[in-house]
């Protein structure tokens, strides 16, 4: 029966519709009234494949740019062109798209325990935990959940792991890139920060114009060595040392 229907971690398809839905329902104003959400480059998703999809984007909060980038895909599985102004896909939001985050904070409270039902990929951070540095092994059962997301639809992930700007990609994207061989198109946001906490919870200001940016799938060459493609990633995402530089003059 279609309602015991599961996704790819044995998450009931209907039961991330609600939530969703929910999750929606609450963040539609502060996209669409509270702030304005300018749209561009949806262009640039419509005829991709239905899996095996890989967004790179910064990142300025934990939760609000992704959610804002799921209502876009949800939108435009209704056809509507880089917006999110018409509430109504969210009767039926798409409900294969995931996104990577790290294993504590989707478990720091219900909000985000309630989130990571909806769509999240949880792993373990290699370099940092509860603040503080270290050092351990890729956790191989993170990859191959990432794998089966991929398998299954879209995936958004943040290559440089942390909502400060301008600080080095983590390799594990490129180990991503070459292992899986996705579709891989940048995501450019802004004005997120401004907005909101650093979580992405509270509304930090009113009136902001939140950016979200979707450039063209890029061309990869998945037998490049890391380094290669982690620099050609945060070219892509304008978080390169060149950018850096520009956006200090």
């Amino acid at each position: 029966m279609i309602i015991f229907k599961k996704d790819a971690f044995g998450h009931y398809i209907f039961l991330k519709r609600i939530l969703i839905f929910f999750i929606g329902i609450i963040t539609f104003p502060r996209y669409n009234w509270l702030n304005k959400t300018k749209i561009s480059g949806t262009e640039h998703l419509e005829g991709l494949e239905d899996k095996n999809v890989l967004f790179v984007s910064n990142h300025q909060t934990y939760f609000a740019d992704v959610i804002a980038m799921l209502h876009v895909f949800s939108s435009l599985k209704w056809k509507f062109k880089n917006k999110i102004s018409n509430p109504v896909f969210l009767l039926r939001p798409r409900t294969n798209s995931y996104f990577i985050a790290a294993e504590e904070t989707m478990k720091a409270g219900l909000l985000p325990k309630i989130f990571a039902y909806a769509g999240s990929v949880s792993i373990k951070r290699t370099w940092r935990e509860a603040g503080t540095d270290i050092n351990r092994q890729v956790k191989m059962q993170d990859i191959s959940n990432i794998g089966l997301a991929l398998e299954d639809g879209w995936v958004i992930t943040f290559p440089q792991g942390t909502t400060t700007p301008f600080v080095p990609a983590r390799r594990g994207t490129a180990h991503i890139v070459k292992k899986f061989q996705p579709v891989v198109v940048p995501v450019v946001i802004d004005g997120f920060r401004r907005a909101f906490d650093k979580k992405g919870l509270k509304l930090k200001k009113k009136g902001v114009e939140l950016s979200i940016r979707f450039k063209e799938p890029m061309k990869m060459d998945y037998t490049a060595d890391s380094d290669q493609i982690i620099q050609q990633i945060m070219v892509a995402i304008e978080q390169s040392e060149e950018f850096r530089f520009n956006s200090k003059k």
